[in-house]
């Protein structure tokens, strides 16, 4: 058995002794750091320092903490997240300031240089793609760089999947095609707000029906596309999609529709032989001409009227006439079927 320690102090050298811990004395910040950059880098050296305790007899202790690092991360590293918090640690109104564009980042971090960046917004014009993905697609840097940036112009935080994982108790709660259409997944409740990684903003339609769905609000955390696809493809395989889309299609479907859908599906008769066929159609069409010879005989009997019916010869060619007429319709009809 583990014996008791504090992790704060043992492990992230943290002299102060109250607790709880505020976000900014977790990560070894100063009060209300704004800088980006500076929060990641304290996150990820945090984060290397406790995942050397993820086995033996600390692990639990260990995971626990870095759940702790990673929201205190998403939190600071989210714009709005961090105005509310540090308006609630007492942090005057100070304005937001003017944001960097992602150009002005991806310049400033030396991701890419002008010569690159012309490159990219020629090919996002030429081909309708938003700047980041064109940088992507060209391979002028890597998606992790990239995207780092792309999320801290649009102050959204950024996730390693890899790192922080999906939170598998939630994945039944994320209909599998709506994971897939918009590319997203669960990463972890933080308070009363779920958290989905995706390597774009959540449209506000898709957010409310996570929340419907949930019980809590939905935020987006920003993660590369191929990080997210790998997810998908693991927790969210393509044939669960697809029978939840049957499903929801059977639901929607009038009552006429499946039925009818549900004869076409149903096993078809034995298929009959050419030769079959051929002896089928001449007996109908044998019984239709005698039929139609009977029934000539007798309209024109009850008729009694004109010189025609004086005639009994002209009486039989009628009705020969109408036999042959109706064997030839049914042999006909017959052939269609």
């Amino acid at each position: 058995m583990a014996k008791a320690i504090d992790v704060y102090r043992e492990w992230l050298g943290i002299a102060e002794t109250a607790r709880p811990l505020n976000y900014y004395q977790l990560l070894r910040l100063k009060p209300f750091e704004d800088g980006v950059p500076r929060i990641r880098d304290h996150y990820r050296k945090l984060n290397a320092r406790v995942r050397q305790y993820a086995t033996g007899d600390y692990a639990e202790a260990s995971q626990r903490l870095l759940n702790e690092l990673a929201k205190a991360m998403l939190c600071l590293t989210d714009a709005q997240r961090k105005r509310e918090y540090d308006a609630s640690l007492g942090r005057q109104e100070a304005g937001e300031g003017r944001r960097r564009t992602f150009e002005e980042i991806l310049l400033a971090n030396k991701v890419i240089d002008q010569a690159q960046l012309a490159k990219a917004r020629n090919f996002a014009g030429a081909v309708g793609l938003e700047l980041h993905d064109a940088v992507v697609q060209q391979k002028l840097a890597s998606p992790d760089a990239v995207m780092l940036c792309y999320a801290e112009s649009i102050g959204l935080p950024y996730v390693e999947l890899a790192e922080i994982g999906v939170a598998e108790a939630l994945v039944g709660t994320i209909p599998p095609t709506l994971a897939r259409q918009h590319s997203c997944v669960p990463v972890m409740v933080d308070g009363n707000q779920l958290l989905m990684a995706s390597p774009n903003p959540l449209v506000p339609d898709v957010e409310e029906e996570l929340r419907l769905r949930c019980g809590m609000a939905v935020r987006t955390v920003l993660c590369t596309a191929a990080s997210v696809n790998a997810a998908i493809a693991r927790f969210f395989p393509r044939e669960s999609a697809q029978a939840e889309a049957q499903m929801a299609k059977a639901r929607r479907k009038p009552a006429r529709q499946a039925a009818e859908e549900e004869e076409e599906q149903a096993p078809s008769r034995p298929a009959i032989a050419p030769e079959e066929l051929v002896t089928q159609r001449l007996s109908y069409s044998f019984i239709a001409f005698n039929i139609g010879v009977v029934a000539a005989v007798l309209a024109q009997y009850m008729l009694r009227s004109g010189p025609i019916m004086q005639m009994w010869w002209s009486i039989m060619v009628i009705a020969l006439v109408v036999g042959l007429l109706a064997a030839a319709g049914t042999f006909v009809v017959m052939m269609r079927k």
